[in-house]
């Protein structure tokens, strides 16, 4: 696993914002927050980026939506290590940043469907 220096993280007004109980720079949230704990997901319902499906549950005043099939080009997954936005597509096949080699953390495939539509 790559190391992400401070001199190679972005300041935060360059990220795109973080809605929830966010507990650190690099989005990690009251629910999530070990080392890997550093993606955030943009929702389809607001086209805002939260840590995760329950901080949107818990601030949001609306249902979350996920997003389609269709949809997997768009760019709604970011990366708190280096603030690199990534598409859906991308982020389903990968385990760590392809653009700073931060790992992400493996158990978020089990919530894949809270954020995504799934084929199955």
């Amino acid at each position: 696993m790559d190391v992400v220096t401070e001199s190679d993280r972005p300041s935060a007004s360059a990220m795109p914002r973080v809605l929830g109980p966010v507990v650190d720079e690099m989005t990690r949230c009251v629910h999530y927050r070990t080392e890997v704990d550093i993606v955030a997901i943009k929702f389809a319902c607001c086209n805002e980026y939260y840590p995760c499906h329950r901080c949107h549950e818990e601030t949001a005043d609306h249902a979350a939506q996920q997003w389609g099939l269709a949809e997997r080009d768009e760019e709604a997954v970011l990366c708190g290590a280096c603030g690199s936005e990534l598409t859906i597509a991308t982020y389903l096949e990968i385990l760590e940043c392809p653009n700073c080699g931060a790992a992400f953390n493996e158990g978020c495939r089990l919530h894949t469907h809270l954020y995504f539509e799934t084929a199955d």
